[in-house]
C-alpha cells in the first residue's frame, strides 16, 4: 500500500488520470488525499467529481475554495464568474448526486503513516490552532454541511471579516472564519491577522505580514502539514510543510507526493497539464 497527496485538479480530470497512471494507482492497494479544489476553472470537473466517487475511499478528497464555491452556486447562493467552468456540474443529469456527495467532504484531514501524523488542509490553519484545535473546528463546518442548514450557511459564508481567530466567536463569524483560514489563508500577521488581498508569492509577502507557516510558534508545526491552494508560490518541501500546488490549470503541473517507510522519505512524482486559463 502507497499513500500520496496530490495537489489542486481543478477540473483537470485528463491530467489527473495521467498521474495516476504515472504512480501506478491502484483503488485497492493506495490512498490518495486530493488537497481540495477539485473543480473550477478547468474544462472537467464533472468527470474529476465522477471518478472520485466511483474509486470510493481510495481516493479521499477535501474541501477548498472552489468545491464550496461550486455548491454556493448550486444553491443561488454565488453567480458564477466569468472564468467559471461549473455549468457541466450544474446541468449535469446527475447533478444532486455530485453535491451531495462533495458536500459530505471534510475541509481537514489526517492520516497516521508509521507512527507519525500527517495533516491535510486546503489553505491553510491559524498559527493559534493546535492540529486536534483545528480538526474540531473543520468538524463543526462540516456539521453545518451536510446538514439542513446548508442553504443557509452557503447564503453567508462570503466576507472577510472576522479577520482573527477568537475562540468566542460565535455563529456565521465563528463559521466564516474557520472556512476563510482552512480555504483562502496565505498570508497573516505574527498575531494571526488574515490577509485576503495579496495573491503573489512567499517572497513578496505584504508590509506587517508573512506566509501562514512561517509564523513564529505556530501551534502546529511539529506536524507536517501537506495543503494546496496557492499556486504563485508552488512546490514547497519542508520538513514541516508540504505545498502541493503546482498550477495544473495555468499551464504547470499537477503533482503527487509519494511517502515511503516514513513522512520524511518522499517522492515527488508530477504530469504536465495543458494550459486551461490565463493567469490574472
Amino acid at each position: 500500500m502507497a499513500l500520496y497527496c496530490i495537489g489542486d485538479i481543478q477540473g483537470c480530470d485528463s491530467a489527473l488520470g495521467r498521474l495516476l497512471d504515472e504512480i501506478g494507482f491502484s483503488a485497492s492497494r493506495d490512498t490518495v488525499y486530493l488537497l481540495g479544489d477539485l473543480v473550477n476553472r478547468g474544462p472537467e470537473s464533472a468527470a474529476v467529481l465522477r471518478r472520485c466517487m466511483q474509486q470510493g475511499d481510495a481516493l479521499r478528497p477535501l474541501l477548498g475554495n472552489h468545491d464550496l464555491h461550486l455548491l454556493a452556486a448550486a444553491h443561488g447562493a454565488r453567480k458564477p464568474s466569468r472564468k467559471d467552468t461549473l455549468e457541466q456540474v450544474l446541468k449535469a443529469d446527475d447533478r444532486d448526486a455530485m453535491l451531495d456527495w462533495l458536500r459530505r467532504q471534510p475541509l481537514m484531514r489526517t492520516h497516521l503513516h508509521a507512527g507519525e501524523r500527517l495533516a491535510m488542509v486546503h489553505a491553510g490553519l491559524l498559527p493559534a490552532w493546535t492540529v486536534d484545535e483545528a480538526l474540531a473546528l473543520a468538524s463543526e463546518v462540516q456539521q453545518v454541511l451536510r446538514g439542513p442548514g446548508l442553504s443557509d450557511f452557503l447564503h453567508q459564508m462570503y466576507g472577510n471579516g472576522p479577520d482573527r481567530w477568537d475562540p468566542a466567536l460565535t455563529g456565521m463569524d465563528r463559521l466564516r472564519t474557520i472556512v476563510n483560514a482552512m480555504t483562502r489563508l496565505r498570508f497573516c500577521s505574527a498575531d494571526g491577522v488574515m490577509d485576503f488581498e495579496s495573491t503573489e508569492g512567499a517572497q513578496k509577502p505584504p508590509e506587517g505580514l508573512m506566509p501562514w507557516f512561517d509564523v513564529p510558534g505556530r501551534r502546529a508545526a511539529s506536524t507536517l502539514l501537506a495543503f494546496g491552494h496557492w499556486s504563485t508560490l508552488g512546490l514547497l518541501d519542508r520538513p514541516d510543510t508540504l505545498a502541493m500546488d503546482t498550477g495544473c490549470v495555468w499551464g504547470g503541473c499537477l503533482s503527487a507526493m509519494r511517502f515511503g517507510a516514513t513522512l520524511a522519505d518522499r517522492e515527488l512524482l508530477q504530469v504536465h497539464c495543458e494550459q486551461s486559463q490565463q493567469p490574472g
